[in-house]
């Protein structure tokens, strides 16, 4: 099978005149103006709001669905003298969730703990283990946090032990169809909840409440223009405790940093309050005000002052996703409540060590998994790789750089005991949850989102599971969707770039899922001076008319010898500042080229 198909570019064509516009309206250069459009900005209103992201912009905690009486319940128990057990996925999503829920709970007064499921043992989801660690501690009260949507068995089992449970999650549910189960709502769940009027839409556990904002939209209490922002688990969490402290923000300003920890490792949009979350949250973290954090910043090399939104994504969240991935997660919470700096430092190492371990234990199975990819037919739509002795904790991992690579929805299997476990991974335009939901007859257990999802079937079905899931995506996409899309916000020319162009571009920060990094394109490139620098890098000067700016491309050192051949060049680039032994200049971060045509 082949992989690095390459890409299409799509340039973000928009009418001058109105481009004009909004560079007036907001007081920036036309090209800066033409991302913001691309990003939907276009109203005063819309503008104001995504430059200046201010913590007064959140969305009211009490729009979501249930949380109400799911924190009534939260003081009843408070009240009571219960005992409260919060069941936290072991990803950093959820245990940055779980941290948010214990330290909430305890500013209250209430007896929380917590128990977060090992990947080995209790696998995915809110399980029985949870509820029977709610009965061994007495608690007769259990929240989840970042996990529950589709926990039926686990919540019928507390429910028959008489422990009640609210969900607060973030994941899709399932969508009832005609042919779906007909699952009763409790008497308790359909004289309480809000998520009552839409029953018929998902088949949801019988929980006290279920707090989760991918309900929202279909409630007929929010107006059609109402755009509900779809949080993280940790972002849920955040909102319970928001309105469970009386919704002031100063009362929950300080666990920004979890939140925003949470946000940057779940696929989320970075919009709305996602967006507030994450550039509040990254000031707290550059502020080193929670030892945790700061022993693990240390512990990556990272030096005060210089945190950057990338260090997040590339050096905390990958240390803290470890331990859940191969090892037990319940110490990385510890690691982010503790107040002792020597606690924190030796949780540190000890993540840190795990995370190499971790990328050992991936690079593995990669090859393994890429040997396999070697040898598949290309006219599969989708690539579905099963073997026994996987790791089961890095197959999301495996799985989201296969699909990078062959830009096609990739399923990667540990195979244990005739049961296959693991993590799929999409392209853009094919929903990967919706098509696992097609399949459901031969799946043990499935759920996520639309671009990431867990599974696990019979292994004697992954045949059959390969065929049903191509077949799906064969039909769902057409050809052009199966080549990845470069998309440019729009083409300038070299005199276009400047330090205040990119000073502009940095009022876009911080970055992430859809709010990319603007793209812009250049054609007609002379070229200067090209070579080959470090791990195969490609460093040259670019020149179009008087102005020459100097450019890298990481990891393009195998196109040297076309830049050379050809007279001129096209090319797709974010303009950056580079600091190199004390001195700033303007360098084109280039992301793709090609001949000048």
């Amino acid at each position: 099978m082949r992989e690095n198909i390459a890409c299409r570019w799509l340039v973000n064509r928009t009418n001058p005149e109105y481009v004009k516009h909004i560079s007036r309206l907001a007081s920036v250069s036309p090209p800066f103006a033409t991302a913001l459009i691309k990003r939907g900005l276009k109203t005063p209103e819309q503008l104001n709001a995504f430059l200046n992201p201010d913590p007064s912009r959140l969305s009211n905690p009490a729009e979501l669905p249930d949380i109400k009486i799911a924190v009534n319940r939260i003081r009843e128990a408070k009240r009571r003298g219960e005992k409260i057990l919060i069941y936290g996925d072991y990803d950093a999503d959820g245990v940055t969730g779980t941290a948010i829920m214990l330290e909430g709970l305890e500013r209250i007064g209430a007896d929380a703990s917590y128990f977060i499921p090992n990947r080995m043992t209790h696998g995915y989801g809110f399980s029985i283990a949870g509820v029977q660690k709610a009965k061994e501690v007495g608690a007769s009260l259990i929240i989840t946090v970042d996990c529950g949507i589709t926990s039926f068995e686990a919540v019928s089992n507390a429910n028959s032990l008489g422990i009640d449970v609210i969900i607060t999650d973030h994941h899709e549910p399932i969508k009832r169809t005609d042919d779906s189960e007909q699952l009763a709502v409790s008497s308790k769940t359909a004289h309480s909840s809000q998520l009552t009027a839409h029953c018929s839409l998902y088949i949801m556990p019988e929980a006290l409440a279920i707090v989760n904002p991918k309900l929202m939209p279909h409630l007929p209490i929010f107006p059609p223009s109402h755009h509900p922002p779809t949080l993280s688990g940790a972002g849920v969490a955040f909102k319970v405790i928001q309105y469970l402290l009386g919704g002031r923000l100063d009362d929950v300003y300080d666990l920004f940093d979890l939140a925003a920890i949470g946000t940057g490792a779940d696929v989320v949009p970075v919009t709305g309050d996602n967006r507030i979350i994450l550039k509040e949250g990254l000031k707290l973290i550059q502020s080193g005000q929670r030892a945790g954090i700061k022993a693990l910043k240390d512990i990556s090399g990272i030096r005060d002052g210089l945190f950057k939104t990338s260090h997040l994504y590339f050096g905390l969240i990958p240390r803290i996703n470890a331990a859940g991935r191969i090892a037990d997660a319940s110490d990385v919470v510890r690691l982010l409540i503790t107040k002792s700096g020597a606690e924190a430092e030796a949780l540190a190492r000890w993540l840190n060590d795990l995370n190499c371990k971790r990328q050992a234990i991936s690079e593995i199975v990669y090859s393994d998994a890429k040997e396999m990819c070697q040898k598949m037919d290309n006219n599969y739509g989708a690539i579905v790789i099963a073997s026994e002795g996987w790791h089961p904790g890095v197959v999301g991992i495996v799985a989201s750089k296969i699909a990078e690579e062959y830009y096609r929805p990739t399923f990667i299997l540990s195979i244990d005991n005739a049961i296959a476990r693991g993590s799929a991974r999409s392209i853009q335009p094919f929903d990967i949850h919706h098509g696992l939901l097609r399949c459901r007859d031969i799946l043990k257990g499935f759920g996520g989102h639309k671009q990431a999802a867990g599974l696990s079937l019979l292994s004697e079905n992954i045949e059959q599971f390969r065929t049903i899931i191509s077949g799906i995506v064969r039909h769902s996409l057409s050809e052009e969707d199966l080549v990845p899309a470069l998309h440019v916000d729009t083409d300038v020319r070299l005199s276009d770039i400047n330090i205040e162009l990119i000073n502009e571009i940095s009022r876009l920060e911080p970055f992430g899922y859809d709010n990319d990094i603007p793209l812009f394109g250049a054609k007609g490139l002379e070229v200067i001076q090209p070579r080959v620098i470090g791990n195969n890098h490609l460093k040259m000067y670019l020149r179009q008319g008087e102005q020459k700016i100097d450019s890298i491309g990481f990891s393009f050192g195998g196109q040297l010898d076309i830049v050379r051949q050809c007279g001129l060049i096209d090319a797709v680039f974010s303009p950056v500042i580079n600091e190199w032994n004390g001195k700033k200049c303007i360098q084109l971060n280039l992301k793709a080229i090609r001949p000048s045509i």
